[in-house]
């Protein structure tokens, strides 16, 4: 493959602004139209507002399973960031590639568009899947219609790489999440009679005294699982809002909250645990004040990935990779939907480093782009193998 027709796809995917609050569809145009150049169908999925969809196409036998590689389209906006570039503009020095998304993730899906004429040459013994979605940034919510449309075919992938940025190392395991707002609303009055009103703030204070707490036990007690950085299940609250004037109780506070889980652990039961709290609380406010009240809004949730070493989708992937270090990653990815919803086999693998992902002045080397190629280059013949059946039938 020629890199500079990845950095060239790149450049048209990063110019246009798919932060997760517009529409990805003159994304997902651009993308269809480059297929079809190529000979390839694509399916669009469309959101029930019209303004978005996931796009899915196969290359290869179709009525063979074969594998998917998937990313989203969507990035995080720019907005209050300082950025030194042009964030919509690919700008190049000294061997990085600037732009926003070009780690997190369009610098894979550059890649894979430019291995597509490859794909099409190859004899392969197995299709591979394109799975692009959107509004993965905000919950992993834009790929439950493709899993949908998915769950309705009567051939799924075998198995699923998620092209997620892992400096080009196999990552087997990621924590799920579960996000809420909680609303809690007491009764305001002057402050100089705070004794007769209810302080939505203090009520708001003991929650986060109990996560703060949670969290605390949850670091020194586990469960542990040593394929993450933090090998422990983490809460935290990540904004808080309320409270009027200084001289007046406040009546209404709302503060968001997450638990990111090891496989091992549940967000169910952490989320009873939080609604028994919760419920305590409420009925100390009521008793100063009938109509006061404590509502959690579910914001998110995605549950983690786990794969088991000996499994066969690992083995062949590294079987191709370049470096067989697994890599941990602190963050989440569709990747265990497709595993839980589907029961797809899925590994994350792609170009470029969290590390720059979400930040101002974000870039993706060249040369990360070089082993992507080289190892779409590999998968591709890898593919062509009549025993890359036996292979994937066995994984999961």
């Amino acid at each position: 493959m020629d890199q500079d027709a990845v950095v060239e796809l790149l450049a048209e995917l990063v110019a246009i602004d798919t932060t997760s609050h517009r529409s990805n569809l003159p994304l997902i145009t651009f993308v269809e139209d480059y297929l079809s150049r190529h000979g390839v169908d694509a399916k669009r999925i469309t959101d029930h507002s019209g303004h978005k969809a996931n796009l899915y196409a196969t290359i290869g036998p179709p009525d063979l399973p074969g594998l998917m590689l998937s990313g989203h389209t969507d990035t995080v906006p720019v907005t209050g960031q300082a950025w030194t570039l042009a964030p919509f503009a690919l700008t190049e020095q000294d061997g990085r590639l600037y732009g926003r998304g070009t780690t997190d993730m369009k610098g894979f899906l550059a890649a894979v568009l430019a291995a597509v004429p490859a794909m099409v040459k190859a004899d392969l013994a197995m299709p591979f899947h394109l799975a692009f979605s959107h509004d993965e940034e905000v919950g992993c919510l834009g790929v439950r219609t493709l899993l949908a449309d998915l769950a309705q075919q009567p051939m799924r992938p075998a198995a699923c790489l998620v092209g997620e940025p892992t400096s080009m190392r196999l990552a087997t395991a990621h924590k799920g999440k579960l996000a809420l707002r909680v609303h809690l609303h007491g009764k305001a009055c002057h402050s100089g009679l705070a004794p007769q009103g209810v302080n939505a703030i203090h009520a708001a204070a003991h929650l986060v005294t109990w996560l703060e707490a949670k969290a605390a036990t949850k670091a020194s007690e586990g469960p542990f699982d040593t394929r993450f950085a933090i090998p422990y299940t983490t809460l935290q609250v990540g904004t808080i809002q309320g409270g009027t004037a200084l001289n007046i109780v406040p009546q209404d506070c709302q503060l968001d909250l997450e638990f990111r889980n090891v496989p091992a652990d549940s967000t169910e039961t952490l989320l009873g645990e939080l609604m028994e709290v919760v419920s305590s609380l409420e009925a100390r406010m009521q008793s100063v004040h009938p109509q006061a009240s404590i509502r959690v809004e579910p914001l998110s949730d995605y549950p983690g990935l786990s794969m088991t070493d000996d499994d066969a989708l690992v083995g062949f992937i590294l079987d191709v990779l370049e470096d067989r270090r697994l890599e941990p990653i602190g963050y989440g990815t569709e990747g265990g939907l497709f595993q839980q919803e589907l029961g797809i086999p899925t590994i994350v693998c792609g170009p470029g480093s969290m590390a720059q992902g979400h930040q101002p002045d974000e870039f993706v080397t060249r040369e990360q782009l070089a082993h992507c190629e080289a190892f779409l280059a590999r998968l591709i013949r890898a593919m062509q193998d009549p025993q890359v059946h036996a292979r994937l039938a066995t994984s999961g």
